[in-house]
């Protein structure tokens, strides 16, 4: 699998660490070494989502590079605020009218949690979505 690139366009003649890029010049942006930059995260091979509770951490909604695949400032993506909603949403609902349990009386301590590389993993074990009942209320 391929690191994620974005390609960009230069606006004007610039320098960018002691090099000169011509203006209209396309650039390769390897997001996959900026999200692991060891210079901007704290262990970033480390999964650790509660480092952006941190004081000082980057936010993803304003005009920090760490987050270069979501883009930032004006030219950020524009489907972001719906996107965080509509996740924030689905989740929700999962959550709330389901109860997840794991097939056939598996325990969690049977799960294999070691890293696979690729998209999918074929030892991955579907979880059962029970419905939950909840009161229906008369209109």
């Amino acid at each position: 699998m391929a690191p994620p690139m974005l390609l960009h366009e230069t606006a004007e003649d610039t320098t960018v660490s002691g090099y000169f890029i011509p203006k209209s010049t396309r650039v390769w942006i390897n997001a996959w070494a900026i999200g692991r930059d060891k210079s901007a995260w704290d262990e970033p091979e480390k999964f650790n989502p509660s480092r952006f509770l941190n004081e000082g951490m980057p936010d993803f909604k304003g005009s920090n590079f760490e987050f270069i695949p979501f883009g930032s400032g004006r030219r950020s993506c524009p489907g972001m605020q719906l996107g965080l909603y509509a996740v924030e949403m689905t989740v929700a609902n999962l959550l709330h009218c389901f109860k997840w349990e794991l097939p056939n009386g598996m325990k969690p301590s049977e799960l294999d949690m070691n890293d696979v590389l690729g998209l999918t993993d074929p030892r991955a074990v579907q979880l059962v979505a029970v419905p939950s009942y909840r009161l229906n209320c008369p209109l």
